[in-house]
C-alpha cells in the first residue's frame, strides 16, 4: 500500500480513478488489528488504489476531511467522494469489504 507523502499528491490521487484512502497511526491499535487483513484486500479490490495515511503527518487534511477517528476510510472517483467507513471503531476484515462492495462506481 503507497503512503500519501504531500497535500498535493492527495488533492492529485483524489481526482484519480477509484482511489480508497485509509487513514491509521502508527499508536492506533485498532490500526494494528486489520493490517494482516489488508493485502488480501488489496488483492481481491485491484480495481481500486489503496493509500495509508497518516493522522499525525495530516492532522490538517483530517480535519477537512471530518475524520476524527481511526482507522478510517475514504473513497474517491474522480474527484467525487463516493464513500466513507469513518469511525472511532475497530474494523474487521469483512466489514471493509461490505464497505468497498457497497461503493458506486
Amino acid at each position: 500500500m503507497e503512503t500519501l507523502k504531500t497535500k498535493e499528491q492527495f488533492e492529485q490521487l483524489k481526482n484519480e480513478e477509484r482511489v480508497i484512502f485509509m487513514f491509521s497511526a502508527n499508536w492506533c491499535g485498532d490500526c494494528r488489528f486489520i493490517e494482516p487483513a489488508l493485502p488480501s484486500i488489496e488483492a481481491d479490490y485491484p480495481e481500486y488504489e489503496f493509500v495509508k495515511v497518516d493522522r499525525d503527518d495530516f492532522i490538517d487534511l483530517c480535519g477537512e476531511l471530518d475524520v476524527y477517528g481511526i482507522p478510517s476510510f475514504i473513497a474517491f472517483n474522480e474527484g467525487k467522494e463516493i464513500g466513507r467507513f469513518v469511525s472511532k471503531d475497530r474494523k474487521t476484515q469483512e466489514e471493509i469489504e461490505a464497505f468497498l462492495d457497497g461503493l458506486s462506481k
